[in-house]
C-alpha cells in the first residue's frame, strides 16, 4: 500500500514532526474525536508532503467551527471512499447533543467520484444537497438525525445505493423515485412524519429491512405484498387503521412488528401469521366518544405533544402517550383509565417543599406533579422523566475539592438513579429503569403524585427467612452480611448501603497522613426488633492495613446512628475475626458501621466531621450586574470546577467582582442573599423573604437568580456602594447587625460577601417625562387594582431587557411601521431611547384599556421573550395577591366596589 506521507520527509527534515501528522494511519484521517480536529485537517491538507489523492477514508466533526474551511478543501482528496461528516460529539448543560454545523455542503463535493459511504448524521440539514446525489457510486447514505423534510427526485441516480438511513428527521413526503433505488437492501425512514408511501415503493425489490416506525401512516400501498425479498419489516408507532393482508404471505418475512398503531381489525391471515407483532393496538374496541371541551388536548390511542401553554390534557380508553414540555412523559396502557379523565400537570421548580432528599442523594430531575393524586388506574401507568448527568468531568491531579457525591457517568455506576414519589405518607423510591442513551428514568405506578429523579447510593435488598440468608454487596464484592438459620421468626425485608471513602479525600479532611477506614456500611431492615441470634458482618480492612501488618490497638468500629449525628465507638463490644483482608464481627441489630485505623484516641467527632464535609460540594457565590442596566442583577451558586466556564459565558453581558472564596455547601441546603449597606430589592418576588432571596442549593441545577436591585439613597449626585451577603439556612424574621458584623466562628452563618455598586442617577425616557407644555405627565400605571397594576418603574424595567428585537415587539403591540420608523430615526443614535419611546407611546396609548397587560403579555411571548412575558405575569400575580390581603386586612365585602377597594387599599 502507497504511504500518504511522503518516506523521504524525514531525511530532508530533521524537525519534530508536526502533531497533525500523528492522526494519519495508513490510507486513514480520523479527526472526528479530535479536539481541534479541523484546524489539523487544514494544516494537513496545506502540508506539501502528503498524497492527498490516497486517503480513502476520512472523519471530521461538524460541531467544530472550522468546518466550512475543511468542506472548501475536501474536493482536493480525490480518492476518497468513505466519508464522515457528523455532529452530535458536543453536549449541551443538559446533556442533551449538539447538532453539527452542517446546513449544506459546496457543490464541488460531486467530484468525489470514488464515495462510497457517506455520513452525514447529527446536523443541520433541511434538505439534501444536490451534490450527493450526483456520487453515482454510493453505497450507504447515513442522513440520521437531521431536519430533511423532503428528499429531491434526482435521488434515483443513486442506483447503487444500498443501506439508505434517514431515521429521525422532519420527511412528510416521499417520492416516487425512491422505487428506483433497485440495489436498495436497508431503508430505514423511522421517526419521521410520513402520513402515506408512494406506490411506486414496490421498486424495492432486493430491500430486506424496511423500516416505517414513529410516522403518521393511517394505510399502506397494497403494492408494498410486491416486496418479495422483504425479512424486517417494522411499523410500529404508527396510526395505521388497516394493512394489506397479503403482508401475511411475503415469502421471506420474518419479522411484522404493527405494535401500537390504531388497529381495531386485523384480517385472520395477519392475526395467524408467526411473525406479526401486534401489542398495543385496541383490537376489538369500538370508538370512543369524542371530548366537546374544545380547550384541552385529548389523547386518544396514538400520541400528543402538550405546549407550556396547556395545563391539562384528556385521557380516554383507548390510552396512548403523552409529551410534555421540557422532556417528561407517559403512556396510559389501553383500559388504564373507564372513562374520559382530565390529568392537570405542572413541572416546578425543585425546592424543599416538593423534594425529599436523603444523605448523598443528588438531585438530577425538576419535580412532576400530576393530579389528581387520589386517581387509580385500572393499569399502572409509564412515567419517563429526564435527566441531567455531566457527560464528563476530569479531576485535576492538582486538587481534591472535587466532592465525592458529583454525579458522572462513572459515579453512576457506584450510585443508582431512581423515581421518588410522595405516597400520601411518605416519601418513596419505585422500582425504576434506565434509558442511558436518553437519560430517561423509566417507572410504573398505579396512581399520580409528584415525582422527581435522585442518584442515591446503590441499595442491595434481600428477604431473610427462618432458614437464613448471605447478602453481599454490589459495590464492594467484599462485603457481606450472614444470616444463621433463627435468626428471625418472619421474613424480613434487609437493605444494605456502601459509602466508598477514599483515603486521599479523609487524610485531606482530617490532616492525618495516619487514618485510613473501611467503606461505611449502611444498614435497615423492615422489623425494629433485634435478631434472634447474632448476624456476622464481614468488612474489608482499611485501605493499606493486612491481617499480617495490623495493630489491633488502631483498629476502631464505630456504631452511628441513621442520620449520623452520632458515633459510638464499640470496638470493646465485639470480638473481631481477622483475615488477611478481612475483619468480621458479629451483631444483633443494624444501623451504621465504620471500621477505622488510626492512632487518634477519641474518633467520634472527628468521624462525624469527617461524614458531614463527605456529603459537601465546594462552591463560590456569583454576585454580577447586567452591563446596559446595573439594576439588574445575577446571583448564583456555582460548584467550584464550574466557576471559569461560567464567568466566562457571562463576561459579554455582565460587570462585577471576582467570585467568592470557597465556602462549602451540602445538597439540598438552603440559604439566603440579603442587600446591605444601602441597597435593597426593587420589589418582592414569590421567592423572597422579607427582602431576602431564597436559594436551595442543588448540584445538577443552575442555582440562578435574576433581581433588580434599588437604593433608599440619592443617586442624583454620586454612586452608591453596597454589599450582597449570601448566609446559610432559613430566613430569619430579623438579622441583628451584629450578626452581620461578627462573620466568624463555628456559629456563624454568614458564607460571603460581594461588592456592587449602583451608578449615579441617569433621567430615562418615561421617568418624570414632560409634557410638551411642560407639566408633568400623570403617573402611568397600566391594568387596576384587582387586576394587579404595572407601574411606570415596571415599564422602564421591561424596556431595559428588550433589545434590538424591539421592531418586533412593537408590530406585535400594534405600532405601525410608519411609527417605528419615526421612533428609529428620531433616536437613531441610542438604542436604549428607541426602547422607551417605542414602549411608552403605546402605553399611553392604551393605558385606559382592560386587556391592555394581557396585550403586552402577548407581544412579548410572540417576540420570542417569554422570560418578559413570566416577568410580567409574576409582577401582576404578586400586586393580586397584595391587593386580595388589603381586602381581607380591611375586612372589605364582596359587596364593595372596585373603586372603594382601591381607596381602601391606598389608605391602608
Amino acid at each position: 500500500m502507497e504511504r500518504i506521507l511522503d518516506p523521504l520527509w524525514e531525511e530532508t527534515n530533521a524537525e519534530e514532526p508536526a502533531p497533525y501528522l500523528q492522526h494519519l494511519a495508513d490510507n486513514r484521517i480520523t479527526l472526528d474525536v479530535v479536539p481541534n480536529g479541523c484546524r489539523f485537517f487544514l494544516q494537513l491538507t496545506n502540508d506539501p508532503r502528503c498524497h492527498l489523492e490516497l486517503v480513502e477514508f476520512l472523519r471530521l466533526n461538524t460541531n467544530d467551527v472550522l468546518i466550512p474551511q475543511a468542506l472548501n478543501v475536501l474536493p482536493r482528496y480525490t480518492g476518497l471512499k468513505s466519508l464522515v461528516l457528523k455532529g452530535g460529539h458536543d453536549f449541551d448543560e443538559n446533556g442533551k447533543t449538539k447538532s453539527g454545523l452542517l446546513s449544506s455542503l459546496p457543490s464541488e463535493l460531486c467530484s468525489l467520484s470514488n464515495l462510497q459511504h457517506l455520513d452525514l448524521s447529527f446536523n443541520s440539514l433541511t434538505e439534501l444537497p444536490l451534490c450527493v446525489t450526483s456520487l453515482s457510486c454510493l453505497s450507504s447514505l447515513l442522513l440520521c438525525y437531521n431536519q430533511i423534510r423532503t428528499l429531491p427526485d434526482t435521488i434515483s441516480n443513486l442506483r447503487n445505493l444500498e443501506l439508505l438511513s434517514i431515521m429521525s428527521n422532519q420527511l412528510a413526503v416521499l417520492p416516487g423515485e425512491i422505487g428506483q433505488l433497485g440495489k436498495l437492501k436497508t431503508l430505514d425512514l423511522s421517526e419521521n412524519k410520513l402520513a402515506c408511501l408512494p406506490e411506486d415503493i414496490a421498486g424495492l425489490q432486493e430491500c430486506t429491512e424496511l423500516d416505517l416506525s414513529g410516522n403518521c401512516l393511517t394505510e399502506l400501498p397494497e403494492t408494498m405484498c410486491q416486496l418479495v425479498s422483504l425479512q424486517q419489516l417494522h411499523l410500529h408507532s404508527n396510526l395505521l387503521v388497516s394493512v394489506p393482508v397479503g403482508l401475511a404471505v411475503l415469502p421471506s418475512l420474518k419479522c411484522l412488528d404493527l405494535k401500537n398503531n390504531q388497529l381495531r381489525y386485523v384480517p385472520e391471515e395477519i392475526m395467524n401469521c408467526p411473525c406479526v407483532r401486534l401489542q398495543g393496538n385496541p383490537i376489538g374496541v369500538a370508538e370512543p366518544t369524542p371530548s366537546t371541551d374544545d380547550h384541552v388536548p385529548v389523547l386518544k390511542s396514538k400520541e400528543i405533544y402538550l405546549s407550556s401553554e396547556d395545563k391539562s390534557f384528556l385521557v380516554t380508553p383507548d390510552g396512548g402517550r403523552v409529551f410534555l414540555p421540557l422532556g417528561p412523559q407517559f403512556c396510559f396502557p389501553l383500559g388504564a383509565v373507564s372513562s374520559n379523565v382530565t390529568i392537570y400537570f405542572r413541572i416546578l421548580p425543585p425546592d424543599q417543599e416538593h423534594v425529599k432528599l436523603g444523605h448523598h442523594d443528588v438531585l438530577l430531575s425538576y419535580t412532576l406533579e400530576l393530579q389528581p393524586h387520589d386517581i387509580q388506574f385500572n393499569q399502572d401507568v409509564e412515567i419517563c422523566i429526564p435527566y441531567f448527568v455531566k457527560r464528563s468531568m476530569r479531576k485535576r491531579k492538582d486538587s481534591l475539592d472535587v466532592p465525592n457525591i458529583l454525579v458522572t457517568p462513572r459515579t453512576l455506576r457506584k450510585r443508582e438513579v431512581v423515581i421518588r414519589t410522595y405516597s400520601g405518607e411518605n416519601w418513596t423510591d419505585l422500582a425504576t429503569t434506565i434509558c442511558t442513551k436518553r437519560n430517561l428514568a423509566i417507572c410504573r405506578v398505579p396512581h399520580f403524585s409528584w415525582f422527581f429523579v435522585v442518584s442515591r447510593l446503590v441499595k442491595d435488598q434481600c428477604q431473610v427467612p427462618k432458614d437464613g440468608e448471605v447478602l453481599f454487596s454490589s459495590v464492594d464484592q467484599n462485603i457481606r452480611i450472614d444470616f444463621p438459620p433463627g435468626a428471625t421468626e418472619e421474613t424480613r425485608t434487609i437493605s444494605m448501603q456502601v459509602l466508598p471513602v477514599s483515603t486521599a479525600d479523609l487524610q485531606r479532611i482530617t490532616g492525618d497522613s495516619q487514618s485510613t477506614t473501611s467503606p461505611l456500611l449502611c444498614l435497615s431492615q423492615s422489623s425494629s426488633d433485634n435478631f434472634l441470634c447474632p448476624v456476622k458482618i464481614q468488612l474489608p480492612l482499611p485501605t493499606g492495613v493486612t491481617g499480617d501488618t495490623l495493630d489491633r490497638s488502631r483498629l476502631v468500629l464505630l456504631h452511628g446512628d441513621p442520620q449520623a449525628q452520632n458515633w459510638t465507638d464499640i470496638t470493646s463490644q465485639v470480638v473481631f475475626e481477622i483475615t488477611h483482608i478481612y475483619a468480621r464481627f458479629q451483631v444483633d441489630h443494624f444501623s451504621w458501621y465504620w471500621l477505622w485505623y488510626t492512632t487518634k484516641t477519641y474518633i467520634g467527632e472527628m468521624a462525624k466531621n469527617v461524614y458531614t464535609r463527605l456529603r459537601m460540594y465546594q462552591v463560590n457565590f456569583v454576585a454580577l450586574q447586567r452591563k446596559r442596566d446595573p439594576e439588574q442583577v445575577l446571583l448564583q451558586c456555582v460548584p467550584k470546577q464550574k466557576v471559569d466556564t461560567t464567568m466566562k459565558k457571562l463576561k459579554d453581558r455582565y460587570k462585577g467582582p471576582e467570585p467568592s472564596d470557597m465556602v462549602e455547601i451540602v445538597e439540598g441546603e438552603q440559604f439566603f442573599a440579603e442587600f446591605e449597606q444601602g441597597l435593597q430589592l426593587h420589589s418582592e418576588r414569590p421567592d423572597c423573604v422579607n427582602g431576602k432571596i431564597v436559594f436551595v442549593f442543588y448540584s445538577r441545577m443552575k442555582n440562578i437568580k435574576e433581581v433588580y436591585m434599588t437604593s433608599q439613597a440619592d443617586r442624583k449626585e454620586k454612586d452608591v456602594k453596597g454589599q450582597v451577603s449570601f448566609y446559610r439556612g432559613s430566613v430569619p424574621a430579623g438579622l441583628p447587625k451584629e450578626a452581620t458584623k461578627h462573620r466568624k466562628g463555628p456559629n456563624s452563618h454568614w458564607m460571603a460577601t460581594l461588592p456592587l455598586k449602583l451608578p449615579k442617577l441617569k433621567l430615562q425616557y418615561g421617568e418624570n417625562e414632560m409634557g410638551k407644555n411642560g407639566q408633568s405627565l400623570p403617573p402611568l400605571n397600566l391594568g387596576n387594582a384587582e387586576t394587579g397594576y404595572l407601574t411606570e418603574t415596571n415599564l422602564s424595567s421591561i424596556a431595559r431587557r428588550i433589545g434590538h428585537e424591539w421592531k418586533t415587539i412593537g408590530r406585535n403591540l400594534g405600532l405601525s411601521t410608519g411609527e417605528l420608523d419615526r421612533i428609529s430615526y428620531n433616536k437613531r443614535d441610542n438604542l436604549d431611547e428607541q426602547i422607551f419611546d417605542m414602549l411608552f407611546s403605546w402605553a399611553r396609548k392604551i393605558y385606559d384599556q382592560q386587556d391592555c397587560v394581557q396585550r403586552l403579555i402577548e407581544a412579548m411571548q410572540e417576540s420570542g421573550r417569554q422570560d418578559i412575558a413570566e416577568e410580567i405575569e409574576a409582577v401582576i400575580k404578586l400586586g393580586k395577591q397584595k391587593y386580595e390581603q388589603s381586602i381581607l386586612r380591611l375586612g372589605l365585602d364582596q359587596g364593595n366596589s372596585s373603586e372603594d377597594s382601591a381607596i381602601a387599599m391606598s389608605q391602608s
